[in-house]
This record gives C-alpha cells, sequence and structure tokens, in this order.
C-alpha cells in the first residue's frame, strides 16, 4: 500500500487541478465554440504568426499537459509546457490588461505558471506513474529548471512568431 505523506497529497491535488485546467482550456481551443479556425482569429489578432498552427499547436500541447500531469508521467516536461503556456498568454494576451483576472489580466496565468513550479519542486508524488517507474525528478533546482525553460521557450517563440502590430489575417 502507498503511504499517504503531506507531500503526496499536495501533489496528487496540484496535478489534478492543473491537468483538468490544461485538458479543459485545450479542449476549448480546438473544440470550443469557434473550433480552430476561432482559435486561430483570435490567435492572429494577438499577432501569433501562423495563427492556425499555432491554435493547433496550443491545443494539443495544452491537452498532452493535463493528460500527463493527471497521470503524473513525464511531470518535469508537462510543468514546463505549462510554464511556457502560461508565459505566452501572460505575456501576448494578458499583460496589457494590468494584473487583475477580472479585467483580463495576467493573475490568473501567473498561479498557473508559479503552481506548475512548486508541482516541479515538490515532485509528481507517490500516486503518479514517474513514481511508479522510478523517476525521481523535484526539489528546488529542478523548479528553477522547469521555470527556466518554460520561459526561455515562451520568449523564444514569441521571439520567433509574436507580430503584434501585424493585421490578423495571417
Amino acid at each position: 500500500m502507498i503511504e499517504l505523506t503531506e507531500i503526496d497529497l499536495a501533489a496528487a491535488l496540484l496535478r489534478a487541478v492543473i491537468g483538468v485546467i490544461m485538458i479543459a482550456h485545450g479542449h476549448n481551443h480546438l473544440f470550443g465554440p469557434g473550433g480552430v479556425a476561432g482559435t486561430a482569429r483570435w490567435f492572429g489578432g494577438l499577432g501569433l504568426r501562423p495563427p492556425a498552427l499555432h491554435a493547433w499547436t496550443s491545443g494539443l500541447l495544452e491537452m498532452a499537459a493535463g493528460v500527463g500531469l493527471l497521470l503524473g508521467l513525464a511531470t518535469p516536461l508537462w510543468t514546463a509546457a505549462t510554464v511556457g503556456v502560461a508565459t505566452v498568454a501572460g505575456i501576448a494576451a494578458h499583460r496589457p490588461n494590468g494584473f487583475f483576472v477580472f479585467k483580463d489580466g495576467y493573475e490568473y496565468v501567473l498561479v498557473l505558471a508559479v503552481a506548475s513550479a512548486a508541482l516541479a519542486a515538490l515532485g509528481p508524488g507517490a500516486w503518479s506513474l514517474d513514481h511508479l517507474v522510478g523517476i525521481d525528478f523535484a526539489g528546488g533546482w529542478p523548479a528553477l529548471g522547469v521555470l527556466a525553460a518554460g520561459v526561455l521557450g515562451a520568449l523564444g517563440l514569441l521571439a520567433a512568431c509574436w507580430r503584434p502590430s501585424a493585421s490578423a489575417d495571417g
């Protein structure tokens, strides 16, 4: 029987909540009211080029991250992906609106990114596939690595593909 510790419970709760959020968000990008075309129009309006590629990639990446986190499989990879997605959203979509989420600010994506980094610090916990197969990747340095990978990946994507002054056709 697997022992229940506070760390394992905290990791399982974080994985479950972040995982469900990421699946729901990715599903909405792909299959929500506007579908991929609507997401692509919105991404194009933000200046992400090419917008359809970003709509597909974002939706699939978010859903994969959610499933990976729910299972606790390759947790460092999916926490870094979540930090990256939240960073892109925070900079490209929410930063101009200030902090508060009720004004479409970056408050929510900041919490999502920091919670993901905290999960990386905790590790996936005993109730995870990572634990079952012997992947032990937790602590301060791994959390900083996840933050760095997510933020640097996001900044690289934005440098290569974000043209906020461009028109929405793309």
